[in-house]
Formats: structure tokens, C-alpha cells, sequence
């Protein structure tokens, strides 16, 4: 895919997403799921997503999914407050009294963020969590975000009572009874009206600020942080996150500079990401441009996606970090700087995340659990304390505790962060300058992406790969040694396929969140090695596709 000439630029005024628009897309367009199975109910990587312009993400679509998920509450007896965020896309706020509406109408006790205000998806895990540790009922969580999606989509997830991503077969059942309910008009979806909401007594006023960053000194070294004095520069990127850093500064004595407070749902003030498209992703340069140009002002800057479940870490004189260059720096510090986590703790990686991070866990002699894509094939290793940590590709991590229990159970951005200062604090080097150590000692990895537009027809397509259906025995040069469908660390369905050899290999597979795919590429000898797994593995997939 061509850079777009915009990209790192400010998006044009005409072309920012009319919000009226959006807004009465959200309320008049009805999904029909009997004759457009495009617009049914469907859940990814991350909970169901889509766009009210397309009608993928209307009013339709959630009151169906919050009928589909008080009903599997009650036959779960799950009996405690529902925990409820929502991020800063505009459909967010909309969704977010939808969901309400329904809630109360099932007699579902809800916590929300005192104020009205916004909470980050880690937030609502690590409140389930703790709910659940303390009390004797049981509680679950529900976070309206499309994560890092252009400003004119809206998402939906749901959290299980073990605090992170609901696991597949919980939400093909929940998806399922949504999309009966769609296809029979919604009979059966009971909701009240907003001044209904208002006047019950269901609807509970909580702070979650207070709750996760008086939490944070349990995860988190923040006396040396504040000891050496890091000067940390944050970008929230007009996210849910944006009030917790002030928190956090005063309780720590943290010296923490926000660059940007802005909350606008068009997101006009985020650059344009590699296509030309607004995009919050933090792990992209272009997308992060103007936290970049600010790089030599602070000792460690860190950006957020809208709901906070995504980290981009930028240091002085370097800059954006590769996430998966960070993904090993950060697996070695902890397993190097948390003495109370057992010797057998696990770190987890997902299928298409760098070898770099394979060369460091053997190196610390220590068990990698590779896994699809989907942060939720974490959540049980977590839950238990077996795995220490959890990363993606994207982005997208969580770790332990001190004491080695758990603290969320899915990404988080925030602890993410002050990690990158923890580590600058402890070691006196930044995570680039350890990820150039982490290379000298196990060489050089070349890694891309290619994201290509997809249709909903050729992700299935794409999704449903086999080891048939690679034919040749070698791949740029070196023999094939192993062609992977299903991940070796849980024997999980990829979705797509892995093939490798001894020094590179590609991934395939259909994205779970928008309408592309995705090739993943990694070569440990060159650019022209790269290059040579790229031609082959696109030859692969445009076979499928025709």
C-alpha cells in the first residue's frame, strides 16, 4: 500500500466526518441481517464494530447485543454491577445510553464513571477484577470503543467476570441471540426511557480514577520513577484516558507534561495516518506526528489509542519505538526486575509478533506461550498468575503485579507507559537504547505489516487457509520448517496461517476489527530477504482471493 501524500498531516476541514450525519445514521438506519449478513451482528479480535454510515454500528445493533448479554448474565447467575465504560468516538456517547436503556429495563445493576466521564478499557478490568476478589457477588464489564477506528466507527465489547475479553464461545452465543433479535424486530429486547434511566436507582455513581490509580504503586515502581526525576511528555489523543494523568502526577509527584487536552470526536487534531485516514493509532509515526516533533522535550512521551488499551513509547533523540521492539525490552526488564514472580512464569506472544521476542525468552531461559491474535487468549493465564505477560503486535500489552497476581486481564496502555519511565529510572537507559543491546546480542530483525482492503467475503476466504494450501517447499530461498494453522502455545485456530523458516517467515489472516487483511512479514538476514517474503507471500494470498 502507497503512503498517502497527507500522511502526518492534518485532515482537511471538508473531510472530517459530519457528525449530524453520523448521529442520525446511529438512530434511522435499521440493519437488515436477513437479507445483508454484512450487517449483522459480528464479533472480532475486540468485541463488534462498525459504522453507522454503513450500517454495521446503529441503535438496532445494541440494543440487540445489550438484550443478548443481560439474558447470558442470568443464566450465568452473575448477580453483581455491571461495569461500564465508553471512549471518546462520537458514536460512544450515543451507544453508551443505548446500552443503558437496556440494562436498567433487565434490572442490571450498572457503575459508571461518576460525572458522565470517559473510562479506558483497562480501567474496567481491573475494577471487575478487583469487585470480584472483594465482594461476594459476581461482576462483569462493558466497554463501548471501536479502540484505535476512524472517528465514524463505533464498538461494543464485553468483559467477562475474570475481567478480560469474553472468550469465543461466550460471544458467538451473545452474537448469535443478537442477530435473532435483529431478524425478529427486536421482540423480546426490553428498554426504558432515558428519563426512566435517570430515575432508577440502578445506575451507580463510581470512581474509577480514584480506584485504578491509587492501585498503580502495585504494579508500577513510581517512587523511582519520581526519584529520577523522568520527564514524561503524554499524548492522550483526545482519549478516555486523558483525565487519569493530573491523578497520577499528584498522587506520585510524577513530572508529567499532558501536550495536548483536546476532546473532539472528530479527532481533528490527530495526523493522518499511511492511507489518509484519521486513525488514533499510537503505533503508527504518521498518527503520532505531533507527540514526535515534541520527542527531545521530555525523557520518555507516551501516546494512547481512544480507549487506552494500545501504548506507543517515544524516546528522546530515537523516537517511535517498533511495539514489538518494545514488547521484548519490556519482557526482559520484568523478567530481570520482579523478583517475586515465580521462575516459571510465562510470557506470552501473539503468532504474528516479532522472533525477536522468541530469542529473548530462550535467552532468559524462560516459557514462551504463543497464541492467535486476540488479546482474550491471554485472560485465562493472567486470571490464574501463569502468565506474567501478554503482548500483540499492535500494540497492546499487560503484565503482573509485583507480588505476581493478577492486575488486568486485558491491555493496557497506562501501566504500559509508566513502564517505559520505570525502566529509563532503573536501568538509566532508555527501552530503545536496551532494544540495540537486545539486537547486538541475537541479530537483526526486519519486520512490516501490509494492511490491503478487504471484503467481508475474502476475509472468510482468507480465514479459512490451510497448510494445503502452501504447495512449495521453500520460501525466499531457505526450506519450509513449519506451516502453522493453529498456535502452538494453546493449539487455538489461527484464522489464517504461519509459515516459516529458519530465518524468516509470514502470517495471513483476515483482520477481526476492520474490512482488510493483514500479511505479516519478518526476515532475521536483510531488506532484500524481506522483500523476497513479501512477493511470495502476496502471491499466496491473491491465489485464494481469485
Amino acid at each position: 500500500m502507497a503512503i498517502h501524500a497527507q500522511a502526518g498531516q492534518l485532515a482537511p476541514h471538508d473531510s472530517l466526518v459530519s457528525l449530524p450525519e453520523l448521529m442520525t445514521a446511529y438512530y434511522l438506519k435499521k440493519p437488515n441481517v436477513v437479507n445483508n449478513p454484512d450487517e449483522k451482528v459480528l464479533f472480532g479480535t475486540s468485541g463488534h464494530r462498525g459504522s453507522a454510515l454503513n450500517t454495521t454500528f446503529n441503535e438496532h445493533h445494541i440494543l440487540a447485543v445489550t438484550q443478548a448479554l443481560a439474558e447470558y448474565r442470568q443464566g450465568q447467575n452473575i448477580d453483581g454491577p455491571l461495569y461500564l465504560g465508553k471512549d471518546t468516538h462520537a458514536l460512544s456517547e450515543a451507544a453508551f445510553q443505548t446500552v443503558l436503556s437496556v440494562l436498567v429495563a433487565n434490572g442490571v445493576r450498572v457503575r459508571i464513571q461518576q460525572a458522565g466521564g470517559y473510562t479506558p478499557t483497562p480501567v474496567i478490568s481491573h475494577a471487575v477484577l478487583t469487585h470480584n476478589q472483594t465482594q461476594q457477588d459476581i461482576s462483569d464489564g462493558i466497554v463501548i470503543t471501536p479502540s484505535h477506528n476512524p472517528p465514524e466507527d463505533g464498538g461494543i465489547k464485553y468483559n467477562s467476570t475474570k475481567g478480560g475479553p469474553a472468550d469465543k464461545e461466550i460471544t458467538d452465543w451473545v452474537a448469535n441471540r443478537a442477530n435473532e433479535l435483529l431478524a425478529n424486530c427486536l421482540q423480546g429486547v426490553k428498554h426504558v426511557t432515558l428519563e426512566e434511566v435517570t430515575q432508577s436507582n440502578l445506575i451507580e455513581s463510581f470512581d474509577y480514577i480514584e480506584h485504578y490509580v491509587s492501585d498503580l504503586e502495585n504494579v508500577i515502581d513510581m517512587d523511582a520513577i519520581a526519584k529520577a526525576k523522568i520527564r514524561i511528555g503524554v499524548d492522550p489523543m483526545g482519549g478516555s484516558g486523558i483525565h487519569y494523568w493530573k491523578p497520577i502526577a499528584d498522587r506520585y509527584g510524577l513530572d508529567i507534561t499532558v501536550v495536548n487536552t483536546e476532546v473532539d470526536p472528530t479527532f481533528r487534531f490527530v495526523p493522518l495516518d499511511k492511507d489518509g485516514r484519521i486513525r488514533m493509532d499510537c503505533s503508527s509515526p504518521y498518527s503520532m506526528q505531533s507527540l514526535l516533533k515534541l520527542k527531545d522535550d521530555f525523557d520518555i512521551a507516551v501516546g494512547n489509542d481512544p480507549d487506552y488499551d494500545r501504548h506507543g513509547i517515544v524516546c528522546a533523540k530515537s523516537g517511535l519505538m517498533n511495539p514489538n521492539a518494545y514488547l521484548a525490552v519490556a519482557i526482559e526488564y520484568l523478567s530481570e526486575h520482579r523478583p517475586l514472580w515465580p521462575a516459571d512464569t510465562m510470557f506470552g506472544k501473539t503468532l504474528v509478533s516479532s522472533g525477536m521476542i522468541d530469542r529473548v525468552v530462550n535467552g532468559l531461559g524462560k516459557q514462551l506461550c504463543e497464541v492467535p491474535v486476540g488479546f482474550k487468549w491471554y485472560v485465562e493465564g493472567m486470571y490464574q498468575g501463569s502468565m506474567g505477560f501478554g503482548g500483540e503486535e499492535s500494540a497492546g500489552a499487560s503484565f503482573l503485579r509485583k507480588d505476581a497476581s493478577v492486575w488486568t486481564t486485558d491491555k493496557d496502555g497506562i501501566i504500559m507507559a509508566l513502564l517505559a519511565a520505570e525502566i529509563l529510572a532503573i536501568t538509566g537507559k532508555d527501552p530503545q537504547r536496551l532494544y540495540e543491546e537486545q539486537v547486538a546480542r541475537f541479530g537483526k530483525p526486519f519486520y512490516k505489516r501490509i494492511d490491503v482492503a478487504a471484503t467481508p467475503a475474502q476475509k472468510r476466504l482468507l480465514g479459512a487457509l490451510q497448510a494445503d494450501n502452501v504447495t512449495q517447499t521453500e520460501l525466499a530461498g531457505e526450506k519450509i520448517e513449519s506451516i502453522l494453522t493453529h498456535a502452538p502455545g494453546n493449539q487455538a485456530a489461527i484464522g489464517g496461517l504461519k509459515v516459516s523458516t529458519a530465518n524468516g517467515w509470514f502470517a495471513a489472516r483476515p483482520s477481526g476489527t476492520e474490512n482488510v487483511y493483514k500479511i505479516y512479514l519478518e526476515s532475521f538476514v536483510s531488506e532484500a530477504h524481506l522483500l523476497a517474503l513479501e512477493v511470495e507471500a502476496k502471491a499466496l494470498v491473491d491465489s485464494v482471493l481469485s
